[in-house]
């Protein structure tokens, strides 16, 4: 057999037959190797998929997964921690997204918090959201809520400029759900730091060390809720404890707090009074300032001393609102106590001192409340609701002429705050002498006029009139114990027959300031 002096003699036995023989083997060979690596392939993708899916529920229920063995605080983690609420509240606001409770019960919060008014703004969604589905605005003392139970599952980002229409007063259970959520909001801000010397000593615990958007932050976890500073929080909010760490050693009942090495605070997790987990994460650079509805006060403002110009026209009020035809058609938008939403229509007459109402609580069906205000004193009765009325929806204006067998009720003062707003909007015709304090809110516009918001402070209430360049009162608020505002919208017209006595004449009017 010939060869080329280019290559080596072929061994014996090393015929075209082994080569093919060779390279079956070296196949084989090569595809259990490549067999082998799919398969652990597989084994670390699984293993990947676990532990991520152990480190989401971690999050959820508040334990995440620590890098290291958790042991005592450092003085500087101490530090950092004791001054958390702090930086918070020096941050003002900031996004927010809250997830409550876990699965198909979960509710999800989007939206902002604003801790210097402070204000809570955010759309409610997640499988478990249930009645609470919508936009929410809430302060630590109310929460008013649109809802919309045909919303999308997952929420998005509220509206910058809330709608201005369904807004409704609510009391949801506290310390639970939506009411629980909203506590720990507020409470994560304070004007004032936390005792850091029971931090130190066993009061807290370092978790481990993760990275949140890029920076690197401690897991730390601690009982840290003192009961100071306008975001205190209430006894029944949280499972943990309400006080600062008084010594005692931390445990996995406490929260953690996600700080970063500025002590700012970048997620909380913990659990609510019934034991559902929460946890909130805080964006610093979606912050916007969140616009409450009218029930809260409405837009913010540049509060400021009235010019010389607008102190004249509050001056003319009274005169402007005797003139011409002296009355107005009322509509009223009452939040009340804890619960109450009001809403009614009617008459008012400045220059007979008469104001005559039909008024309904939103949740209560076929029944209505009259109301009439006059120079003898207040009175009401509950009447029956007939189709007609229902028809027209909460705002109906009363019957008239006035029923006269329907129980009327006196009384010589105001029964509650919207006798008490009525009672302001009828004395604004008559000129006082009362010591105010007036301050400028903002501009706005009402009726498709520019009006300016004047609040007046007078004998411990707070009113804010609505005026336009004209001076004619447009809307009238009363600022109620819940920390809410009460509105009658005042349209200028002339009154029905029939609401005002014969043998009580009114004053004739004045002619136009």
């Amino acid at each position: 057999m010939n060869t080329s002096p280019d290559q080596p003699p072929r061994p014996p036995g090393a015929g075209p037959g082994r080569r093919r023989a060779g390279r079956h083997h070296r196949d084989a060979t090569e595809e259990g190797t490549s067999g082998r690596r799919r398969t652990s392939l597989v084994a670390l993708f699984v293993v990947a998929v676990t532990a991520a899916a152990a480190l989401v529920a971690g999050l959820l229920g508040g334990t995440p997964a620590p890098t290291a063995a958790a042991r005592a605080l450092t003085d500087d983690e101490a530090e950092r921690l004791a001054a958390v609420r702090v930086g918070t509240y020096r941050d003002v606001r900031a996004g927010v997204r809250v997830a409550v409770g876990t699965g198909a019960g979960r509710t999800d919060l989007v939206g902002w918090v604003d801790w210097s008014r402070p204000l809570a703004y955010l759309d409610v969604g997640g499988p478990g959201a249930g009645q609470d589905r919508g936009l929410v605005q809430a302060t630590p003392s109310a929460v008013v809520q649109r809802p919309d139970p045909a919303a999308i599952v997952t929420p998005a980002r509220p509206p910058l400029v809330p709608p201005g229409d369904r807004w409704r007063l609510r009391n949801p259970p506290p310390g639970r759900g939506l009411a629980g959520a909203l506590t720990v909001l507020f409470a994560l801000a304070a004007d004032r730091a936390a005792p850091a010397a029971p931090l130190r000593a066993g009061g807290g615990r370092w978790l481990g060390r993760e990275t949140l958007g890029g920076d690197p932050v401690d897991v730390l976890q601690a009982a840290l809720w003192p009961p100071t500073g306008p975001a205190a929080t209430t006894p029944d909010a949280t499972t943990p404890a309400t006080t600062a760490p008084g010594g005692r050693p931390a445990d996995d009942a406490d929260p953690r707090w996600w700080v970063d090495r500025d002590a700012r605070l970048r997620r909380w997790a913990g659990r609510l009074a019934d034991g559902t987990p929460i946890t909130v994460d805080l964006d610093r650079v979606d912050r916007p300032t969140p616009w409450p509805v009218d029930a809260l006060g409405g837009r913010p403002g540049l509060p400021r001393a009235p010019t010389d110009e607008e102190t004249a026209r509050l001056g003319r009020l009274a005169a402007r609102l005797r003139a011409g035809t002296g009355s107005a058609a009322v509509t009223v938008t009452a939040p009340l106590g804890s619960a109450a939403n009001l809403r009614g229509g009617g008459w008012l007459s400045w220059t007979a001192g008469v104001a005559y109402l039909s008024v309904a609580e939103l949740d209560t069906l076929g029944r209505r409340t009259l109301r009439r205000r006059d120079r003898a004193g207040f009175a009401r009765a509950d009447v029956p609701v007939g189709p007609d009325t229902a028809a027209s929806g909460p705002s109906a204006v009363p019957p008239l002429p006035l029923p006269t067998g329907a129980g009327w009720r006196l009384a010589g003062q105001p029964a509650d705050e919207l006798d008490t707003l009525v009672d302001a909007a009828v004395r604004a015709a008559a000129p006082t002498r009362d010591a105010t304090t007036t301050v400028h809110v903002r501009s706005d516009r009402r009726a498709d006029r520019p009006v300016d918001v004047f609040e007046v402070r007078r004998q411990g209430q707070r009113l804010r009139y609505w005026l336009d360049r004209s001076g004619f009162l447009h809307r009238l608020e009363l600022r109620t114990t819940g920390g809410l505002w009460a509105q009658l919208e005042l349209t200028p017209g002339p009154l029905p027959a029939g609401i005002v006595p014969a043998h009580q004449k009114p004053s004739p009017p004045t002619k136009r300031g």
